[in-house]
């Protein structure tokens, strides 16, 4: 998942909304760090599990990393700013985007990660990416 976030990174072009869907543990904010490695950035990838929200200025691009999987309902987003998140250099990489609702803005991208035997199957890859990937 590092080396595949590490790949998404050279195609993330803001203003964009990344869904990531899943079964717990499947590798999503594993992903996440992945991505913002790719972009560059070398401090810790906190989960932001029970904050709902960690941002990271990387360059020019302002990476909100959001996980919702403790909301309990979508207007919680409205608590912690949401509406003001939606600017035009940034990317929103959303763990359990279902329990946001409405509250969320359109995706650009939906990536979902399932179990598959000891390994993982993603799909849902942006065009770009897959030809990278040469799948």
């Amino acid at each position: 998942m590092l080396a595949l976030g590490g790949e998404l990174a050279a195609h993330l072009q803001p203003p964009l909304v990344v869904r990531l869907e899943g079964p717990l543990g499947a590798g999503k904010t594993t992903l996440v760090r992945g991505i913002l490695r790719g972009l560059g950035h070398t401090a810790p990838v906190r989960s932001p599990t029970y904050t709902l929200l960690e941002t990271y200025e990387v360059g020019a691009m302002r990476v909100h990393h959001l996980d919702l999987y403790r909301l309990a309902d979508p207007e919680e987003l409205e608590f912690i700013g949401v509406r003001d998140l939606a600017t035009e250099n940034a990317v929103w990489l959303v763990e359990w985007p279902e329990r946001g609702g409405e509250r969320l803005p359109p995706p650009g991208w939906t990536i979902r990660i399932d179990y598959a035997g000891t390994g993982r199957l993603v799909s849902g890859l942006p065009a770009e990416a897959k030809a990278r990937r040469g799948s």
